[in-house]
């Protein structure tokens, strides 16, 4: 009951942290300046998953050795990664961006896409668990 209480209430705070992210990304890339020939739908770029989708990779690396390491419960682990994380991060936002990026034919900014965001998340988990081993 412990667990499900704990993913709920971290859940509730990552899926909040989320929104913040993405609401600061969509103000600020609204002041950006267009380039002639291009609509600003064109020119999206999904910085804000990338930055949740990250954190939580390396927020799931450190809550498993953290919360042993503290003397915390599984429950508290389960409710960091299940809840926090998975409340944070967003593999669906993900993969519409990805193909979204290939319908407007931005071939390489898909590619990039799904580089960055496997490279930095699997560096994220790894220093993550480096951090807390």
């Amino acid at each position: 009951m412990i667990s499900a209480v704990l993913v709920g209430i971290f859940g509730i705070s990552g899926a909040l942290l989320r929104f913040a992210t993405d609401s600061w990304f969509a103000h600020h890339s609204s002041q950006r300046t267009v380039r002639p020939g291009l609509s600003e739908d064109r020119l999206h770029w999904p910085w804000a998953t990338l930055v949740v989708n990250v954190a939580g990779s390396f927020v799931i690396g450190i809550s498993y050795g953290l919360t042993a390491q503290l003397g915390l419960g599984h429950e508290w682990s389960i409710g960091l990664a299940t809840g926090f994380a998975g409340g944070l991060t967003t593999f669906s936002s993900w993969t519409t961006a990805t193909v979204r990026l290939l319908g407007e034919a931005r071939f390489g900014a898909a590619a990039m896409n799904i580089a960055v965001n496997l490279v930095l998340g699997l560096g994220a988990a790894a220093a993550g668990i480096a951090l807390v081993s």
